[in-house]
Formats: C-alpha cells, sequence, structure tokens
C-alpha cells in the first residue's frame, strides 16, 4: 500500500461525478483530475455537459461524457454498464446530483416533494448500485455521496430537503454495512453553506448572508474548491479504512449553536 503523499494519487483511476455540469459537481471533478483521475462527467443537459467536458479538456483532462437522468434505474444501469463494457472501469463514484426547492411545510406542494426524493435519494441509490455492481466484481470502489449541512440541521422551509438529506446519510451507512466486506469504501460528504448556483437565490440576499456570517464560525460562505481536499481523501488509499462516515465541511457551523 503506498504511503505518504502517494496515498491520495488518484492516477489511473476513473471518476464517475453526477450532476457536474457545474457548481459542486464540477469543481469536484476538476480537482479529482487534479489528483490524477480521468473524469466521466454526467447531467441530463447535453448541450451544458459539453460546455463543462470542453473546459476541462483545455486544461488537458481526460474526459468522457455520460449523459443520463440519474432518477431513472433502467436509464442509469444502462449507462453504466455501456461505459464500464467500452472505456473501462469507474473505481469512483461522487453521487453529487440533487436539487432544492423551498416552502414552508404547511405549503410544500406533494409533487415538490416527490420531486425532492427523486432528485436526492433516488439519484443515489440508482447510481450507486448501478456502479457497486460492477465495483464489488474487482473487489474495490470509493462512492461518495454528497449529503448536506441539512443532513444534521433544519431551517424553516427546507423540511423535505432536509429529509432527503438525512437518507443521504442514512443510505451512506447502509452502503457501508452491504458493501464493505466486497471492498468498497462508502462515505459521504456534507458540505455547509457555498456559493452555488443552487444557492444563487441565498447569496444574493445581503439578510441572509449577514446571518450566515454570523452563525458560521468561520464568518463566511465556503468556496466549492474548499470541498476538494475531502473528496479526494475519500476516493484515495488514505481512506482505506474509512467507511459509513459522513465528513461535514461546514466552516464550523454543525459544531456550535
Amino acid at each position: 500500500m503506498a504511503t505518504g503523499i502517494a496515498m491520495f494519487d488518484l492516477s489511473g483511476k476513473t471518476a464517475l461525478v453526477t450532476g457536474s455540469s457545474q457548481g459542486i459537481g464540477f469543481a469536484l471533478a476538476r480537482g479529482l483530475a487534479e489528483s490524477g483521475a480521468r473524469i466521466v462527467l454526467n447531467g441530463r443537459d447535453t448541450a451544458r455537459l459539453s460546455k463543462a467536458a470542453d473546459a476541462l479538456r483545455a486544461d488537458g483532462v481526460d474526459v468522457h461524457e455520460l449523459a443520463f437522468d440519474a432518477t431513472e434505474s433502467f436509464a442509469v444501469g444502462a449507462a453504466i454498464d455501456h461505459h464500464e463494457s467500452g472505456n473501462g472501469p469507474i473505481d469512483i463514484l461522487i453521487n453529487n446530483a440533487g436539487m432544492q426547492y423551498r416552502k414552508p411545510l404547511e405549503d410544500f406542494p406533494a409533487d415538490k416533494f416527490e420531486m425532492l426524493l427523486r432528485a436526492n435519494i433516488v439519484t443515489v441509490f440508482n447510481v450507486g448500485q448501478a456502479c457497486a455492481r460492477h465495483m464489488i466484481g474487482r473487489g474495490a470502489g470509493h462512492i461518495i455521496n454528497i449529503a448536506s449541512v441539512q443532513t444534521a440541521l433544519a431551517r424553516p422551509g427546507i423540511a423535505p430537503y432536509t429529509a432527503t438529506k438525512g437518507a443521504v446519510a442514512n443510505l451512506t451507512k447502509g452502503m457501508a454495512a452491504d458493501w464493505a466486506r466486497y471492498g468498497l469504501n462508502c462515505n459521504a460528504i456534507a458540505p455547509g453553506y457555498f456559493d452555488t448556483p443552487l444557492n444563487a437565490a441565498l447569496v444574493n440576499d445581503p439578510e441572509f448572508s449577514d446571518w450566515l456570517a454570523k452563525r458560521t464560525p468561520a464568518g463566511r460562505w465556503g468556496k466549492v474548491e474548499e470541498l476538494v481536499g475531502a473528496a479526494v481523501f475519500l476516493s484515495s488509499d488514505a481512506a482505506s479504512f474509512v467507511n459509513g462516515h459522513t465528513l461535514f465541511v461546514d466552516g464550523g457551523i454543525t459544531a456550535c449553536l
């Protein structure tokens, strides 16, 4: 087994990042590439996906595009199987696809609740299972699910989102319970408040940003690049005995009242 800095080297590995056309997913894809990994970008919008892939290729990244809807089990399985048979194994999966919808709980539309369940939970199950079936046969693989600070905390107006992210952490534990015996490492990263397109409305709200600065010990919004270290660690040999863990990267917001 490698030691020292070599433990974090991802050279020769292929990483699939779902929902990676922008925001956190794109930043994690770039970060893993800088650590040596080949990258498979995923999204539903093929034009946006190609634009993201071109941006990585301009930096010399070996990148593939794999367009599928992560909420559709059959489409996911077919896409993963096709990539594995034609391009080789997926060694690392980052389940990043997801969405947010804000509304007071008493007024929350049932169809939007169902939409959040599919976007934030079903996607993790679908892609995790499809990749794990191949990883199990090889006796190795890293699965990283993107949870949230809302895995542990709640705020008004996002109760269903909070429920889905709590489920992501528990599904991660379940993956570890079932798949660690086969050599898979299954963990989660729980970002705090990061400046992303998903949070654009909050970033542009001075009142909320002021509240966040006071509530977070670090005193600011996170930058997506600050999630890369955690992703590289959990994707690497350095995390060989880390399983079922949710790593909070939140500027200390869950550490204090």
